[in-house]
């Protein structure tokens, strides 16, 4: 009888792990290569968006303090993610040890500010990492906030998938906008998801 009722215990816990590395891998399967918009496409929608920011009456921008440093490494921003249950910290390093504490500064300019403030993480088990952000779709808002702009909304308008060798995803050109790139490896580290957002408030 006591077999029995391990055995089935042990069935039911491998059939929970095989129904959630399947619905993972399901999410990650629906994220195409490749951006997903044309350049029409994102400036028409993003054109449609109020052109408000953090600011009172007085014109004068709301900034809520972040904590400046973390375990010893400077801290860039302030990521929050209400759709995932992520909030984090992002460490301005590019130290391997700092990547396992908390997402980093890729490449890019001070968070809030004109260009593209690209932000690389793990996508392990941990819950201020980016093991979650295959459940994002456009549209999604993310909140990034630092001790110079305030906190800034995004919109997500693209999510894809691309090699390691593509560094497209980081480039600057963003016609005057401000805009965030999120980046995880998939695949087995073969490949990297992209999730693309431009600053709507």
């Amino acid at each position: 009888m006591v077999k029995n009722v391990i055995k089935l215990l042990i069935i039911l816990i491998i059939s929970m792990l095989i129904g959630n590395m399947a619905y993972g891998m399901y999410k990650e399967y629906k994220i195409g290569d490749g951006p997903n918009s044309n350049s029409t496409e994102i400036a028409n929608h993003f054109n449609l968006k109020s052109n408000d920011t953090n600011t009172t009456d007085d014109n004068t921008i709301i900034i809520e303090k972040i904590l400046e440093e973390y375990q010893g490494y400077k801290v860039s921003a302030r990521l929050e993610i209400p759709k995932i249950g992520l909030e984090t910290y992002i460490l301005d390093s590019e130290d391997e040890a700092a990547m396992w504490l908390c997402p980093t500064i890729y490449y890019g300019p001070e968070p809030n500010e004109v260009g593209n403030y690209c932000i690389a993480a793990h996508n392990y088990d941990k819950e201020n990492m980016f093991n979650h952000i295959i459940e994002l779709e456009k549209g999604d808002r993310i909140f990034l906030s630092d001790n110079k702009n305030g906190k800034g909304t995004y919109e997500i308008y693209d999510i894809y998938k691309v090699k390691p060798t593509d560094t497209e995803v980081l480039s600057q050109e963003t016609n005057g906008e401000i805009e965030l790139t999120l980046i995880t490896c998939s695949d087995y580290s073969s490949k990297r998801i992209i999730v693309k957002a431009r600053k709507i408030l």
